[in-house]
């Protein structure tokens, strides 16, 4: 007999042995009803309150009929975009404010927002125009790219080349860019929104020359592009890059030739030279140049364009010795050819990219200069191997003559970094502060060094660092890269003289003095690289943070405890 359909107590089972266990428990067609809480449910019931359409009143925002009403993981978030930002959460203490206006550099600016976290960076203030429908994407990373390549290959650091990137990015509008540098490789990601696909491009950079004209030029653009009383669109911007790129050196290759042999000559004048030794020295660092020009032009590596570069500075040396006269140092001859083959502008960006971080690239830069330095030594080894050979007795011990020529020694240090900056194809309006600077430099290390007896090594730092304070206070005076004011500035304090005596002593069988004297030249290099990288964040404390209210701290370089 078949009960009548009554209410729940007589739906309700009776026991446990008359559920059947293939029988959907009840609950699962029906819903259960309101005041029995031993009611079975099943678990793939959606509960009260909780909706699976999004158009639904209350859906994945937590409205509804209920203050409790529940959202669903399954239901997408709404879209978001920097133009319609929902509200964001604020905490007690309060954000710093941070001002895109032209109160200070770009270069501190965007370093500002690089070290900060990516949840504490304020929304992009679109400083250029772009249509309703947004920027175009894939062209202002594009053009971001191009920009950072630039820079890349002119040498400027990593840290740097960042901050342009990101700038050019949020000038146009665009957030959550990540820019990532490394030696050879450039890239950027923008993810539109958090639902949507990152959009991620990428360049390579296969040439790389020094040229700070055209350095200069592109952080005239970037600065203008990040500027709001200055108009530039994606077209103006793309027209004024490849009028960069189509621009030529401002010095002809005979000028740069010429800067070579001044450079060397200057040199062999700071360490003890006359004017027989400048016109050696000047002739033996010519024609090395016209050598590595020629092997360049053959597609030889750079590591052999070194080797031979250095071995008509050495030979001049050598046959000088043949001569026989007290009035001749051929350790200056020698001294000065390799100071115009030192790659101090290299070791500066390696140094300072290891102390900010970008280990990767520093690694890449460091032993792009060992490679160097080695075609360098053995250049100079076989001429000096050669030499002893033939019996020339060159002397270890003949070394630099004190500062006796206080003034003949500054000219000639200020003549130096005026060649240096030749060779950089610098501008011609900042060649004078980079000769001044150099010879600061040289004064400095003089006093401290000759004068106060103090170690070579320390001396060299402390001027190195001056070099790269008022390398920052001339680059921040004219909106522009610090490095055209600081790298010919450090020539006059190159280790010329500890890598030649150490090379001799290897050459004469005397291992102990010869790496003594390399690691003095070693602890040297290092010394005017981390000089000039804490000149420059000294710089900085001096500074304001741009845009920070309220007594927000400076933050620390990328990638360290971040204190």
């Amino acid at each position: 007999m078949v009960a009548e359909q009554g209410g729940p107590e007589d739906q309700k089972p009776q026991s446990d042995e008359a559920r059947s266990a293939f029988a959907p428990p009840a609950g699962v067609d029906k819903p259960a009803a309101h005041g029995e809480d031993d009611h079975p449910t099943s678990e793939f019931a959606l509960p009260p309150g909780l909706h699976t359409d999004p158009s639904a009143p209350g859906a994945g925002t937590g409205g509804g009929s209920g203050s409790d009403t529940l959202t669903s993981a399954f239901v997408p978030p709404r879209a978001y975009s920097a133009q319609h930002a929902p509200p964001a959460f604020t905490p007690a203490h309060g954000s710093p404010m941070i001002r895109l206006t032209k109160e200070a550099p770009w270069q501190d600016r965007m370093r500002t927002m690089l070290r900060m976290p990516v949840t504490e960076r304020p929304a992009p203030e679109s400083i250029q125009k772009t249509d309703d429908t947004g920027p175009a994407v894939p062209r202002v990373l594009d053009l971001t790219l191009r920009i950072g390549e630039l820079l890349l290959a002119g040498g400027e650091g990593a840290e740097d080349v960042e901050a342009a990137m990101f700038a050019v990015t949020r000038s146009y509008g665009l957030d959550r860019c990540e820019p990532t540098v490394t030696f050879t490789l450039l890239s950027i990601s923008h993810q539109p929104s958090l639902v949507d696909d990152p959009v991620t491009a990428s360049r390579t950079v296969r040439r790389r020359g020094t040229d700070y004209t055209r350095l200069a030029a592109v952080f005239r653009l970037v600065d203008d592009i990040t500027t709001e009383d200055v108009e530039v669109s994606l077209e103006d911007a793309y027209g004024r890059l490849a009028e960069i790129r189509r621009n030529r050196h401002p010095y002809a290759g005979w000028v740069l030739t010429c800067a070579a042999g001044l450079l060397a000559g200057a040199a062999s004048v700071l360490v003890g030279g006359g004017a027989l030794v400048f016109i050696v020295a000047a002739a033996g660092a010519m024609l090395g140049d016209r050598l590595a020009w020629l092997c360049a032009g053959r597609g030889l590596p750079e590591f052999y364009q070194f080797l031979v570069a250095a071995m008509p500075p050495a030979a001049m040396g050598v046959l000088l010795t043949l001569t026989h006269s007290t009035d001749i140092r051929p350790s200056a001859v020698i001294t000065g050819g390799l100071f115009a083959l030192l790659p101090g502008r290299a070791l500066v960006a390696g140094v300072q990219d290891g102390l900010t971080g970008y280990y990767i690239t520093a690694a890449a830069r460091l032993l792009e200069v060992m490679y160097f330095f080695i075609g360098i030594v053995t250049g100079v080894l076989l001429i000096l191997y050669l030499g002893v050979q033939l019996g020339v007795g060159l002397n270890p011990e003949a070394r630099f003559v004190a500062v006796d020529r206080p003034v003949i020694q500054i000219l000639a240090s200020m003549a130096l970094s005026l060649a240096f900056a030749v060779l950089l194809q610098q501008e011609r309006s900042t060649v004078l502060m980079v000769t001044l600077n150099g010879g600061v430099a040289w004064i400095i290390y003089g006093a401290m060094a000759r004068t106060g007896e103090i170690s070579p090594v320390a001396a060299t730092a402390v001027a190195a660092g001056l070099v790269g304070l008022f390398g920052q206070l001339f680059s921040r005076y004219r909106y522009t890269s610090s490095l055209p004011f600081i790298t010919a500035a450090i020539g006059p304090l190159l280790p010329g003289s500890a890598t030649y005596f150490g090379l001799l002593g290897v050459a004469q069988g005397e291992l102990d003095a010869g790496l003594a004297s390399l690691s003095t030249a070693v602890a040297t290099a290092l010394a005017i690289a981390i000089g000039v990288n804490l000149g420059s964040e000294i710089s900085r404390l001096f500074m304001r943070v741009p845009g920070a209210v309220g007594g927000a701290g400076r933050r620390a370089a990328k990638r360290t405890r971040g204190f």
